[in-house]
Order: structure tokens, then C-alpha cells, then sequence
């Protein structure tokens, strides 16, 4: 069963997904906890789950996001936060989804798709009503994704991206505790939290 869209993950689901295996761009392994509570970690680490690696949503917001909390404001927030972004594909796209996104944040996969499933977030082919950091026409969201799935025909990676109904989220995880403070799960494809109420979360609006 899923959760509730706004209720954080108990511990017993932290626990049991501590030790989840997360992909970087090379194909190395890390222990999910290690990006919200390993040496390197903020105090605070802002997890966006993505949709699939060629979804033209997720990049677009990934790409205003990136624009509304670069890295220096995060850093200047207090507590300092970071923001990671994990994906459903291979992380052979990762790269390539950092480039269509122009986003800074350090990008991991879970090919598994277990976080997903035990953090309960949803598959649906639902949509939504259209989001103010969605400024592109529904159609050429999806012409910009088929373009996308065309450029890797010969790389073998066109059908990796990940599956089309699953959906994301968000994940404030506070280093102290090793808990969520606050999370959202999407309900449609154009779910994603928006920008302006995660800068109001974050303490970061000005």
C-alpha cells in the first residue's frame, strides 16, 4: 500500500532502505544512507526522486530548480543543505540527464527501483494539472523525450530510462536524527513539489 503523499517514512522503512544500493554515473555502488548521512553528507540533504531519465518534466524542473538554489545558496542556508537527485534508469544516462537538465546537484540511479517501492512512492499514468515550473506545451514535452529516446538507439540505452508510470518525490533527510523532517510523494507526472514552496521549506526564499 502506498503512503500518504506528505507522511515521512517511519524508521523501521529508514532502516530497512539504509543499506539500498544507489548508482553513480560510473556504475559504482553507495549505501543510500551515505548521501544523507555519510562523511560528506550536509546537515541537511534535499532527495528529488526523478521520473525516467527522458522525461522533459522532471528535466525542466530539475533545470529551474538548479537556477532557484544553485549551490551557493544552499551552502548559505542554515542549516547548510545539498540536493541529490536519484533516477529509475541505467545510470549510463546520467550524464546525459545532467546535460538536459543543467543542474549541478549530483545525480544517482536505482535501476531496482526498491526506494521507490519501499519509500512508497506511486506507479501511475496520471498527469496532472499543468505546474507553474512547466513552461513547454504537453506535446513538446513528449517530442523532446522521442528525440531523446532516438539519440541513444545505437548506444543500446533508448529503452533504459526507466518506466514511464513510475513517479517520484521529495525527501528532506536531516543528518542529526537520520530521519525525514518532511517529504513529498508525486501523485501525476507533473507532481514535483514546486519551487517556490521548497525555497519557503528550505528557509531559502527570500
Amino acid at each position: 500500500m502506498a503512503s500518504k503523499p506528505d507522511e515521512p517514512p517511519s524508521a523501521d522503512i529508514l532502516a530497512k532502505i539504509a543499506d539500498y544500493p544507489v548508482l553513480d554515473r560510473d556504475g559504482k555502488e553507495h549505501n543510500f544512507q551515505d548521501l544523507y548521512a555519510g562523511p560528506d553528507a550536509a546537515e541537511r540533504t534535499l532527495i528529488v526522486f526523478v521520473r525516467h531519465f527522458f522525461c522533459g518534466s522532471c528535466q525542466e524542473y530539475l533545470s529551474r530548480l538548479s537556477s532557484a538554489l544553485p549551490l551557493s545558496t544552499l551552502n548559505s542556508l542554515s542549516p547548510p543543505t545539498s540536493i541529490v537527485i536519484i533516477g529509475c534508469g541505467s545510470p549510463d544516462l546520467i550524464p546525459h540527464y545532467a546535460t538536459q537538465s543543467s543542474t549541478p546537484y549530483t545525480i544517482y540511479a536505482d535501476p531496482s527501483r526498491k526506494l521507490y517501492a519501499d519509500l512508497g512512492m506511486v506507479t501511475s499514468w496520471v498527469l496532472g494539472e499543468q505546474p507553474s515550473y512547466i513552461s513547454r506545451s504537453m506535446p513538446t514535452l513528449v517530442a523532446h523525450g522521442f528525440r531523446q529516446i532516438l539519440s541513444h538507439l545505437f548506444s543500446g540505452l533508448a529503452l533504459k530510462a526507466g518506466p514511464g508510470d513510475q513517479q517520484g518525490g521529495e525527501f528532506l533527510f536531516e543528518r542529526a536524527t537520520r530521519r525525514v523532517s518532511w517529504c513529498h510523494r508525486m501523485p501525476g507526472s507533473w507532481g514535483h513539489t514546486e519551487i517556490e514552496e521548497l525555497k519557503t521549506i528550505l528557509g531559502g526564499k527570500e
